[in-house]
């Protein structure tokens, strides 16, 4: 697979708040795209912006804006402003995560399931979670079940939201995703 991964704040940050982005880049190695909006809300937190800096650096990852003349701009003004009958107004960080990841064909990375559900479905998207992403782990034998539920309490702990109480919860209600 060689599309790039569009990540919003809440899933890099579970990443980044317990300092475990080599995990992505060992799975996305230079395909990890983090909107210029997504940049901004991380970079409130000195250390999380630093993180961030450090996977620029080595070119694991880059910053992309919205060119305004693209579609993707237009549909981003529309998620964050105006949306369409039934479409609720979404933060500015999915809400650009979601348009990269439409106009280039791309795979949203997302936690916030409430706010850009119906926009994945939508736009057709490719979606990954927090949890998603530790199986994809896990079935490349990056880690074991026993350290995705160290990883997954470390999460909780910095009070990112994961939508189960471990990652062997996560597995159990996910056994369609897990291969053998």
């Amino acid at each position: 697979m060689t599309d790039s991964f569009f990540f919003d704040s809440d899933c890099i940050s579970a990443f980044l708040w317990i300092n475990g982005q080599s995990l992505l880049t060992k799975l996305y190695s230079k395909r990890i795209v983090i909107p210029k909006q997504v940049y901004n809300e991380l970079s409130s937190v000195p250390h999380l912006r630093q993180r961030v800096d450090t996977l620029i650096q080595a070119k694991e990852a880059e910053i992309m804006d919205m060119d305004i003349s693209k579609n993707e701009y237009k549909l981003y003004l529309q998620m964050t402003t105006a949306p369409e009958n039934g479409y609720k107004i979404i933060g500015d960080g999915e809400a650009a995560s979601i348009a990269l990841a439409k106009e280039n064909n791309g795979v949203l990375a997302s936690n916030n399931l409430r706010d850009i559900s119906q926009y994945v479905r939508k736009y057709n998207l490719s979606h990954v979670t927090t949890g998603d992403i530790l199986i994809e782990a896990l079935n490349n034998g990056l880690i074991t079940e026993s350290e995705g539920n160290q990883i997954w309490a470390n999460m909780l702990a910095k009070r990112r939201k994961l939508g189960a109480l471990s990652f062997s919860e996560y597995l159990s209600k996910h056994t369609n995703k897990i291969k053998y």
